[in-house]
């Protein structure tokens, strides 16, 4: 298991388990991480995460969805998310290359303002590897995380994220794009997602926006 707490990643994992992720991921291009965010730590940013405003955003060619406004939700799971013990685990099970840091959104999809995804890549920035934490509070139909190669229009790899605090981890790279399928029924599909890039460092990142957020 790999889980985010209050203030460290856990990792539990055997030799064995292991390397059967390492293979699930160079088969499928990707690997599911149940229970992710430790249950406390989970319904905290649940908690926050109703009283977060959420605004419009467009992905120029790509979709549409409501994106979470910056504050203690995004914050926290960015901090966790740039923990040194997590980044050398992804590098293990991946075989991704060095981290420099996780760059990531609370962003959801509501199938009554249709909203949707359309196949897309993500390369681009030193993006390595893809994370999407189900953080919806309420259970979704549909949404199911789609993989095909560039060249062809066949699914190769669908992965459901049914349940609250779980992680979808994937691989990002040219010959591959994703998407997430369209939603049924009324429900939302509220997901904390980003990347983990080969740079800047974390250090670097946080200057940047202070640099950006002082010039403003």
């Amino acid at each position: 298991m790999i889980q985010l707490t209050h203030d460290r990643t856990l990792v539990s994992l055997t030799d064995a388990e292991r390397e059967r992720l390492r293979a699930d991921f160079a088969a499928n291009a990707y690997i599911k991480a149940p229970a992710f965010l430790h249950p406390q730590l989970r319904d905290a940013l649940m908690q926050r995460l109703d009283r977060t405003d959420f605004y419009h955003r467009v992905h120029e060619g790509i979709g549409t969805e409501v994106c979470a406004s910056s504050g203690a939700v995004s914050a926290v799971l960015e901090f966790l998310m740039n923990d040194p013990a997590l980044h050398a685990e992804i590098r293990r099970l991946t075989g991704c290359g060095e981290i420099g840091c996780f760059e990531g959104r609370v962003y959801r999809l509501s199938p009554k303002e249709g909203h949707y995804d359309s196949w897309h890549s993500d390369v681009g920035e030193g993006r390595l590897v893809g994370v999407s934490i189900n953080v919806s509070h309420e259970p979704y139909e549909g949404g199911v995380l789609e993989f095909r190669h560039v060249d062809s229009d066949t699914i190769m790899a669908a992965v459901e994220n049914r349940t609250v605090g779980d992680a979808v981890i994937f691989r990002i790279d040219p010959s591959l794009r994703h998407r997430v399928g369209p939603l049924l029924g009324t429900a939302s599909r509220t997901a904390y997602a980003g990347w983990f890039r080969s740079s800047p460092d974390f250090r670097a990142l946080m200057r940047e926006r202070l640099s950006h957020h002082s010039a403003r």
